[in-house]
């Protein structure tokens, strides 16, 4: 085979991260070590590749700490849960404790992980701190507790410091009582949407109460959240099943956040706090959510069902 065009990863696919012998033959070719596309070759094998990879390329690169997007591969291999990778990227001269996002380094990071002794913790290295731990312990008991939850199509919202029948005051919601509840619950696609989307469950919770629809979006919609924010804080959240996980917050009738994303990975101006939420919640929305108000629910019924609460919105909440 002739000499690759461009940066000489064209059509190479995420699977073959993990060949090592592909890799080394595009490399051979004159593959770029340092790109491909938009981005770097050792950042996407740190994710998705194979340790022998990650070595291969960690050896060709000019520096092993060369950033993408502000981020080290020893991050993104942190962040993915990609101790092995983590592992021979630090043994290339990777720095564990280089600052990348707020006052965290991969190092730092790793602590509050499922492999806290990944590297070794030199002298005067912070650890962290009892927020953090705290932070931590909380966010492997409500995993936990919440399991593998499926929320494709469903809206929550996460009220913070008020029970289910205060909810119900505040939306001045009706509670539903109709026998072909069943049915909606059953396949919502047959039911009246116009009707369906004023339908909300409500549930305590420790720390407050959720509002749930496993069909729809309406306790994320502005109208809701503003009324049962007053006076307190409410996380809400759209499972769209396109376009993902869609949150908002809103302070005491204020929308402060929107078109945020619950459970992806920590961005660029994040707070220490918050860098340590999306890593201690990544793929998890809803634990992140609950989080994020100071839920603690202690199963996953406020979510999966069935409610304290059924209640029906006024048309003027559902229209807002």
């Amino acid at each position: 085979m002739g000499v690759v065009e461009g940066d000489g990863w064209e059509g190479f696919g995420w699977e073959g991260w993990r060949d090592l012998a592909l890799v080394r033959d595009r490399l051979e070719r004159g593959a770029d070590p340092h790109v491909r596309g938009s981005g770097r070759p050792l950042h996407q094998a740190a994710v998705f590749g194979s340790p022998e990879v990650v070595a291969e390329l960690a050896r060709r690169v000019d520096d092993v700490d060369a950033e993408e997007e502000g981020r080290t591969a020893l991050w993104s291999a942190v962040l993915a849960d990609r101790a092995d990778n983590a592992r021979v990227l630090a043994a290339a001269g990777a720095d564990p404790w280089r600052i990348v996002l707020a006052d965290w380094s991969p190092g730092r990071l790793s602590l509050a992980g499922p492999t806290p002794g990944l590297f070794f913790v030199p002298a005067g290295e912070r650890g962290l701190t009892p927020a953090e731990s705290a932070a931590e312990t909380e966010a492997r008991r409500l995993t936990a507790a919440l399991g593998d939850l499926h929320d494709d199509g469903m809206g929550l919202a996460f009220v913070a410091g008020i029970d289910a029948a205060q909810a119900a005051r505040r939306l001045g919601a009706e509670p539903y009582e109709d026998p072909e509840l069943d049915e909606l619950l059953e396949d919502p696609s047959s039911y009246d949407m116009d009707e369906s989307l004023r339908i909300v469950g409500a549930t305590d919770v420790p720390g407050g109460c959720i509002i749930t629809q496993p069909w729809g979006y309406a306790p994320s919609m502005p109208g809701v959240v503003r009324l049962l924010s007053a006076g307190t804080v409410c996380y809400g959240l759209y499972a769209h099943s396109k376009s993902g996980d869609q949150g908002s917050i809103t302070r005491d009738g204020v929308i402060v956040g929107w078109d945020l994303h619950p459970g992806g990975g920590p961005g660029e101006g994040d707070s220490s706090a918050e860098v340590l939420a999306s890593y201690l919640y990544r793929h998890n929305a809803i634990a992140y959510s609950c989080a994020y108000v100071g839920l603690r629910p202690a199963d996953p019924r406020a979510v999966t069902g069935p409610p304290d609460l059924w209640l029906k919105l006024p048309r003027h909440v559902y229209e807002d």
